[in-house]
């Protein structure tokens, strides 16, 4: 791991830990082992650095939708989407968490925001091909991703909050959103 990505993944232990807003750069590079001169080198500021994590995080998410078997019904591209989604995260518990925290907050740039949408480009074009299909219900596509988004982050913060995990619980909060998604 080169010293750029060694930062990143300390930081991004340390932010979820203690907090994006209580974490100051010196634990970060406390945390990195590194020096403050050489963070500066990689990030003008906590800001930047913080950005560069949440865009490093839709990457990821964006290579899991690389497969996506666009053949496929569009129920069933949807039953993919979530559960790859979710498991995504489940898999990544750091990264929920730190999304989680990022939510609403105005540190995420708008350039930031951009990218991060580009992670989703392809179940954009599933809805609004299940809504052209009228398979999907006739709401904005963006109202949709809002909900589906908001599914799934309801499951992600129940699932991290259980002591006994369910296997049937994602496939019945996939059926209960398709449900309410479906015309």
């Amino acid at each position: 791991m080169n010293k750029k990505q060694n930062i990143l993944s300390s930081a991004l232990k340390i932010l979820v830990e203690k907090g994006v807003h209580n974490t100051p750069m010196s634990a970060i590079g406390k945390a990195a082992e590194t020096g403050m001169g050489t963070i500066y080198n990689y990030f003008p500021n906590k800001d930047a650095l913080i950005n560069e994590i949440y865009t490093d995080i839709k990457k990821q998410e964006k290579l899991i939708f690389e497969n996506f078997e666009l053949d496929k019904p569009i129920k069933t591209q949807f039953e993919n989407y979530f559960t790859i989604a979710v498991t995504f995260f489940i898999n990544n518990p750091n990264y929920f968490q730190f999304m989680e925290q990022l939510q609403a907050s105005p540190i995420i740039t708008t350039n930031s925001k951009k990218e991060g949408k580009k992670s989703i480009a392809p179940v954009f074009e599933l809805l609004i091909l299940g809504k052209q299909q009228r398979i999907l219900k006739n709401i904005e596509t963006e109202e949709i991703l809002m909900f589906i988004g908001g599914a799934i982050l309801s499951y992600l913060r129940w699932y991290f909050n259980q002591t006994e995990k369910k296997q049937t619980s994602l496939k019945n909060q996939v059926t209960m959103v398709w449900d309410a998604i479906k015309e």
